[in-house]
């Protein structure tokens, strides 16, 4: 992976929801033009005025093409939040036609997942982020992938971030520092190919963001997983259609070179 790539236009997928919100506006701060992209253009008119909306639909690939055309960057805080078909169509889905949709372009990837991700041993849990991770690794794009704690449970001292690896963390993180970790994680290139969980302790925030980014280790070359991710979810033990989906990513891969 490049770590130069020039990034101005991104494009944000979930900009409607809480933390894409944050992220859209993470972007503004930072200088980047934010393409919104959207299924209903009247409502995100008001929840995100002056944005470049763009109308697509995570299950409809053809809508996708003209979205990320020409973007340098992509940020992806969508989620389904629903049953386990959802989970597969929209969490898992969603990453799969956007890869195809890139048509050999190679934006720089922001995904953020979920701190349990990787974790079989919680009740209830899915395992179709942690596919959608290993789409976007298997893809070849140069990436960070960021797996937030629960979602507004940490107090308001609590700004210290804290970058783990191995699916073992635990814990809260304030929704506008999901955003912008991702939106940093995009102009740092200590970030890159990196996966992390990301929770929040007592203390004052991190002014420097490149350190933290460093101390973690990068995914190996040539693997579908994370580094230190549990060896639980074998690849060849998976369902035809999700070996095949990798497969399909993996050829167009090739494909470009």
């Amino acid at each position: 992976m490049s770590q130069k790539q020039h990034i101005t236009d991104v494009l944000m997928v979930g900009s409607t929801g809480s933390i894409g919100r944050l992220a859209v506006a993470a972007a503004r701060r930072h200088g980047l033009r934010p393409r919104a992209l959207v299924r209903d253009v009247r409502r995100a008119e008001q929840l995100l005025p002056g944005v470049e909306l763009v109308r697509g639909d995570l299950e409809d690939p053809a809508s996708l093409r003209g979205a990320v055309s020409g973007v340098d960057a992509i940020v992806l805080t969508h989620g389904s939040g629903g049953a386990p078909d959802a989970r597969r169509r929209v969490d898992y889905g969603g990453v799969r036609n956007l890869l195809q949709a890139l048509d050999g372009a190679r934006p720089r990837v922001a995904l953020m997942t979920s701190i349990y991700a990787t974790r079989s041993d919680i009740p209830g849990n899915s395992p179709w982020k942690r596919r959608s991770e290993r789409l976007l690794r298997a893809s070849g794009l140069p990436y960070t992938i960021v797996r937030p704690g629960w979602f507004d449970d940490a107090g308001p001292t609590q700004r210290r971030l804290v970058l783990e690896q191995g699916g073992t963390a635990d814990g809260g993180i304030a929704r506008d520092q999901i955003a912008e970790t991702l939106v940093r994680s995009l102009l740092t290139s200590t970030a890159l190919g990196k996966t992390f969980e990301l929770i929040a302790t007592e203390g004052e925030e991190q002014s420097d963001w490149a350190g933290p980014f460093d101390a973690l280790k990068g995914d190996a070359s040539g693997s579908v997983d994370g580094v230190l991710d549990p060896a639980d979810l074998p690849v060849g033990s998976e369902p035809q259609t999700v070996r095949a989906d990798l497969d399909a990513v993996l050829s167009l891969r090739r494909a470009d070179g």
